[in-house]
């Protein structure tokens, strides 16, 4: 195993410090690839999470604001207006995810369904088994479903 390599299991900000610099003197031989391999995937899949995370709040809001509401507030509403603000800043930075938005959705739309139930005291079969909205819906500033 080499020294960088080793680095990598013992710190990984040490490492990037490291590669960064063994990069940049062009000793790409004293660098290990895999390592840079896996972190360059997790860069993309930082970048996923945090447009998913996103999505997945803006779901759970919608599904409040839809089967609960007599219950709407200013929170609710300032809550999905942030969280449909953060998807587009997410793809500005990545703007291939835009393609994954009817996944994420698909993906996180069971665990939101759960959360709403659970934040809202509504019986699981109150909502869709399904998203009812379409992803422009979802990410559109002026849905509200009534």
């Amino acid at each position: 195993m080499s020294t960088n390599a080793e680095l990598y299991e013992q710190d990984v900000f040490a490492w990037a410090q490291t590669t960064a610099a063994l990069i940049r003197a062009g000793k790409w031989h004293e660098v290990d690839a895999e390592s840079v391999a896996e972190e360059v995937e997790s860069v993309g899949a930082s970048e996923y999470r945090a447009v998913s995370s996103a999505v997945y709040q803006i779901l759970v809001h919608l599904l409040k604001w839809r089967y609960q509401p007599h219950r709407q507030s200013r929170s609710w509403q300032a809550s999905l207006v942030e969280h449909r603000n953060r998807v587009p800043r997410g793809l500005r930075r990545a703007p291939s995810l835009v393609r994954e938005i009817p996944t994420m959705i698909m993906e996180e739309y069971p665990a939101a369904y759960r959360k709403a139930s659970v934040q809202t005291g509504l019986p699981l079969a109150t909502f869709p088994d399904t998203c009812p909205w379409t992803p422009a819906q979802v990410l559109d500033d002026d849905f509200w479903p009534e």
